[in-house]
């Protein structure tokens, strides 16, 4: 991303994959926080409304993880030559991405599922009010889990062995 010339309040940056993938891979992760403790507290209050809000919530986070998916493969692309990234690192997140997105479509179509049966009905099946929560605390540690290692993409410092103080190419420059 170069800016283009200018003043400083001017100053504009064309976004590339990697930035577009970067805004959107914080929604599913922290929405499916929200939708969780949602869900959980129309359980614990015996909300029906709440619960139907929480799967329709699951299914729009659903439908806006496909796009964070999709622009992953393009990101990977714009990065994979700069320093300190690997192939390995890359197909690491690319390969848990693949698992949360299953996740979460069998997620989405379960919520889709419990609120065709609520709209046709006017209720709504404890099994599926259940079977979602199970699955969304699961979704989430693997949404999280994927965040992770999508971070350690880019950031050195959060993957495995690293070492405060070692070394690096840019010894000069520690400060913040």
């Amino acid at each position: 991303m170069q800016p283009t010339e200018g003043p400083i309040f001017l100053e504009v940056t064309v976004m590339n994959w990697a930035h577009i993938h970067l805004l959107l891979n914080h929604i599913p992760v922290i929405g499916m926080l929200f939708a969780v403790l949602l869900l959980f507290v129309a359980m614990v209050k015996k909300s029906d409304a709440v619960k139907v809000l929480s799967l329709q919530f699951f299914v729009l986070l659903t439908l806006l993880t496909i796009p964070t998916y999709l622009t992953g493969d393009p990101a990977a692309h714009d990065v994979r030559s700069l320093p300190g990234v690997t192939k390995e690192i890359i197909e690491r997140h690319d390969d848990a991405a693949t698992i949360a997105l299953i996740g979460m479509i069998i997620l989405g179509v379960l919520a889709l599922t419990g609120l065709i049966i609520n709209y046709r009905t006017k209720s709504l099946p404890a099994w599926v009010v259940t079977l979602a929560l199970v699955l969304s605390l699961v979704e989430a540690g693997w949404l999280a889990w994927t965040a992770n290692l999508g971070g350690q993409i880019r950031h050195t410092e959060i993957r495995a062995g690293f070492q405060a103080g070692a070394t690096s190419s840019n010894s000069g420059n520690n400060h913040l």
